[in-house]
């Protein structure tokens, strides 16, 4: 699974078919079924084309690496079902959606459109209270983006003279829904604690740039994904309540 996700990545974002046998990026040499076994090849090959000898993104054995153990994790909390099912296919699209975020920042709305309706299936919440959670969340969050991207455009790249920041949004269009599918899927006060976690790893590469003076928007959803991923598999905020 985390090998097809991959495909998806860097497929989807271009148009291009995720049926076709895998290439080379770089010679487009067809790749061997054996040079295409997760993690495995990896190793094998060096992190380099067998044919080309060009070095291979570690995106390929990190995804695949991931994968199996948001895999597992999910697996020992809920064991096989339907909701194991919906959760993990939830997860793996995040993972799908969280690397192109990275690659390009810009995601498909189809993409979010699919793990908005996806979290709605989720045998363990009733329909009305993840609706009234996500459209909490989402609402708000609109409202944040609008004063903070206020601030960013009129306040601080008059204060910075950055006529580059009067382009620059808080939240990019797709983290709107990512944050209402996770008051959806933990409900509001776990939401806010996946929330919390999300802005505290998302600190620490803000600080970097700071600190190497280096103007850079950050993909949020992999932060947002991951801030969900821990809240949702060990549930922190039950130490709050």
């Amino acid at each position: 699974m985390g090998s097809f996700l991959n495909v998806l990545i860097v497929r989807l974002p271009l148009n291009l078919s995720i049926l076709t046998s895998s290439n080379c990026p770089s010679c487009h040499t067809k790749i061997r079924w054996y040079e295409n076994i997760p993690f495995i090849s990896f190793v094998f090959l060096r992190g380099h084309c067998s044919s080309c000898h060009t070095k291979i993104s570690w995106q390929y054995p990190m995804v695949e690496a991931l994968t199996a153990l948001v895999t597992t994790l999910l697996f020992y909390k809920l064991q096989f079902g339907i909701e194991f099912l919906v959760v993990t296919a939830l997860f793996y699209a995040l993972i799908v959606l969280s690397g192109i975020d990275i690659k390009y920042q810009a995601v498909p709305d189809y993409l979010l459109l699919f793990v908005l309706v996806l979290v709605f299936f989720l045998p363990s919440r009733s329909f009305i209270e993840q609706l009234k959670d996500a459209l909490l969340f989402a609402g708000g969050f609109s409202l944040l983006n609008f004063i903070v991207t206020f601030y960013i455009q009129n306040i601080k790249s008059r204060l910075l003279k950055d006529e580059k920041l009067k382009k620059q949004t808080a939240l990019g269009e797709g983290d709107i829904p990512i944050v209402a599918l996770i008051s959806a899927l933990l409900g509001t006060f776990s939401g806010f604690v996946a929330l919390f976690f999300a802005a505290l790893f998302a600190i620490i590469p803000s600080l970097y740039f700071t600190l190497v003076k280096k103007q850079r928007q950050l993909a949020f959803i992999p932060f947002l994904s991951l801030g969900l991923f821990i809240e949702y598999i060990f549930s922190f905020s039950k130490v709050f309540s």
